[in-house]
Order: C-alpha cells, then sequence, then structure tokens
C-alpha cells in the first residue's frame, strides 16, 4: 500500500502524533498500520480517551476480570488497564525513537487533572508512571499551572521527559521554558545527559 500524504511531514520537520489509544488499536495491528502506513510517530493519551476506551466496548473485560478477582480498587484496575496499553505502545513506537535518536516515538501519559495545584503530588504520580511503565519512550504530561510549572522543573532535574500541556499565555510559555532550562542544568550537574531528556 503506499504511503499516505502525510509522510511528507517529517520532512518539514513536523510530528504526526495519534490523539487516541485503546487496547482494540493494540491488539487489531491499526496502530501498527498508522505507524508505518500514516507516519504516525507518537501518541497521546488522558483520563477521558482511556474511559471511553474502556467503557464504550469489551475489549477490556477479561483482563478487568482477572485484576477485579485479586480485590484491587477500581483506580487500581483503571491504572493496570491503561499502564498495559501504554507500555505496549511505546514498545510499538521504539522502532522511531531508535531511528530518531529519541527524538520522536513517543507516548504520552498524562498526570491526574485533580493535581493539577500540587507540585509534591503531581511530581509523585509522575514518577510513578516512569516507573510502571519503564521505557525510554515514554512523556509524562504536565499541565503548565502554576504549580505545574514547579513540577515540570523539578521533573526534569530528575531526568524524566515531560510534555507540557495547557500553556494558555506568552508568559507561562516563557516560565516553562526557564522551568525546563533550571531543570537541565540541575540535572547536568548531577552527572546526567540532557539529550536524554524531552
Amino acid at each position: 500500500m503506499p504511503n499516505s500524504r502525510l509522510h511528507g511531514l517529517p520532512a518539514t520537520g513536523q510530528s504526526v502524533w495519534s490523539d487516541q489509544l485503546s487496547r482494540s488499536m493494540l491488539d487489531s495491528g491499526e496502530l501498527a498500520r498508522r505507524i508505518g502506513e500514516d507516519a504516525i510517530s507518537g501518541v497521546t493519551s488522558n483520563p477521558t480517551i482511556f474511559h471511553a476506551a474502556i467503557t464504550k466496548g469489551s475489549d477490556y473485560d477479561r483482563h478487568f476480570r482477572e485484576v477485579a478477582k485479586a480485590g484491587s480498587s477500581a483506580v487500581d484496575i483503571v491504572t493496570s488497564l491503561m499502564t498495559m496499553d501504554i507500555a505496549d505502545a511505546c514498545d510499538e513506537l521504539r522502532p522511531v525513537w531508535e531511528w530518531s535518536d529519541g527524538g520522536d516515538g513517543f507516548v504520552s501519559v498524562e498526570v491526574s487533572p485533580l493535581l493539577a495545584h500540587h507540585v509534591e503530588a503531581t511530581v509523585a504520580e509522575a514518577r510513578e508512571w516512569v516507573k510502571r511503565v519503564d521505557r525510554p519512550n515514554l512523556l509524562v504530561k504536565v499541565p503548565a499551572t502554576l504549580e505545574g510549572v514547579d513540577a515540570i522543573r523539578l521533573l526534569i532535574s530528575e531526568g524524566i521527559s515531560i510534555n507540557v500541556t495547557l500553556i494558555f499565555s506568552l508568559k507561562r510559555y516563557a516560565e516553562v521554558m526557564d522551568a525546563y532550562h533550571q531543570g537541565i542544568i540541575v540535572f547536568r550537574e548531577s552527572g546526567g545527559k540532557p539529550k536524554s531528556i524531552n
């Protein structure tokens, strides 16, 4: 099958990401097809996307029952399902990440929106996502609230790659860039390699 017209975008420096992820996309090979035929080089996810994927079909029923039998809470069950999908999507995109030398091929997962105004809780949840997924091409999505900017600086200083969302002003954009720069300096001074962070 010929490549889609989207294949011309990477030559302009533009990445094509899918704003959708589900178990059926992974199991059916749809995500792999989009990567190969539509030049998809990244995936973003959020709680709303997963809510729709989990509640509007039966793709998760078997795994849901297995985890529920263990007496897990609803939050733990959903986290388990999300982790499985995100890790598998990272694996699908790993060749893109390797080919681009770590410049693309990411999967983004969002910290809970309920934590948007809590620095420590945002940092803690981001660390947990990194630990659970354990893939080099994971991005943790953090909103650019005032507290989020502080969290971004701390996470970058630890070598955690971030996808910043909800930037609504040039002033906040500048604050995010400053936080990123400060985090990189701390990370580099601690012996980290800035190239490993996005």
